[in-house]
């Protein structure tokens, strides 16, 4: 039991991975290995597995401002982040409580486009979260064809992702990383950091694996707890690129597709 100090707590604001490789659980087992306490904000309800998305299910918006009225007043929270919203009344709402809440330490996961290029949600949550969740970030993390949209411009090599991240960068976010995962060749896995002053690429080993279904969230959660911990912004960020560089290394081999990254490597190399 931890007594005489302040436990550090972490929301996630997310959907729901019936194959508990990505979303909320992803999130909350991340945040636990980082010993943060989890709390959550479940925005939809997906019905996947290591193949593919069946069903996915949005919760009503005051639901979900619920969740998260419920969290930060009773419970506190040190840090918080923003996975798949779905839609903009959803947007709307939970842009509207982090304002209510004065929640500083927001890692937004923008989740708009999967790492295969995949259009994930509309037009007009698109422009939402643009506009007026991404101005609220303290840290930004696109994949390659979201910083592609928010950009305006195709990215295909390093100095394009430099060039991106300084643009991003004029949406409002304090700080963005553009995420590598998507890139190819010596570039997969490579991230870009910029925070208006600061460019920095950030590189750890390539890790060859198919099984890396949850690596976004991974990161963003892992940003999130590192947040809470009271780490600064880029320290954060390149310790959570860390722990999901140790993560993929563990990859679960499950299922008939792509399985997901394993959280739980620290107990193995406590085994």
């Amino acid at each position: 039991m931890v007594q005489n100090k302040q436990i550090p707590v972490a929301l996630t604001i997310a959907g729901s991975d019936s194959g508990g490789g990505a979303g909320i659980q992803a999130d909350l087992r991340t945040f636990a290995f980082h010993q943060v306490h989890g709390t959550s904000a479940l925005t939809c309800v997906t019905a996947q597995n290591t193949v593919g998305v069946s069903r996915v299910d949005a919760l009503p918006p005051e639901s979900v401002v619920a969740q998260m009225a419920a969290v930060g007043p009773d419970i506190g929270v040190q840090a918080a982040k923003t996975g798949m919203l779905l839609n903009a009344e959803i947007m709307d709402a939970v842009i509207a409580e982090i304002q209510r809440q004065e929640i500083q330490k927001l890692v937004v996961d923008p989740v708009m486009v999967s790492r295969t290029g995949v259009v994930l949600i509309d037009e007009v949550a698109i422009a939402t979260l643009t506009q007026t969740l991404i101005p609220e970030a303290l840290i930004l993390t696109p994949n390659r064809y979201e910083a592609q949209i928010l950009s305006g411009m195709e990215i295909h090599t390093l100095v394009d992702m430099q060039t991106a991240a300084q643009k991003i960068c004029n949406l409002g976010p304090q700080a963005v990383v553009i995420k590598g995962g998507g890139m190819k060749d010596a570039l997969l896995g490579t991230d870009v950091w910029f925070d208006g002053q600061q460019l920095e690429i950030l590189q750890t080993e390539t890790v060859a694996t198919k099984n890396t279904h949850g690596t976004g969230c991974t990161l963003s959660a892992a940003i999130a707890a590192n947040l809470a911990l009271g780490k600064d912004p880029l320290a954060a960020v390149k310790a959570a690129k860390t722990y999901v560089t140790q993560a993929l290394k563990n990859a679960l081999d499950i299922g008939q597709g792509q399985g997901p990254i394993g959280h739980w490597f620290p107990l193995l190399l406590e085994a």
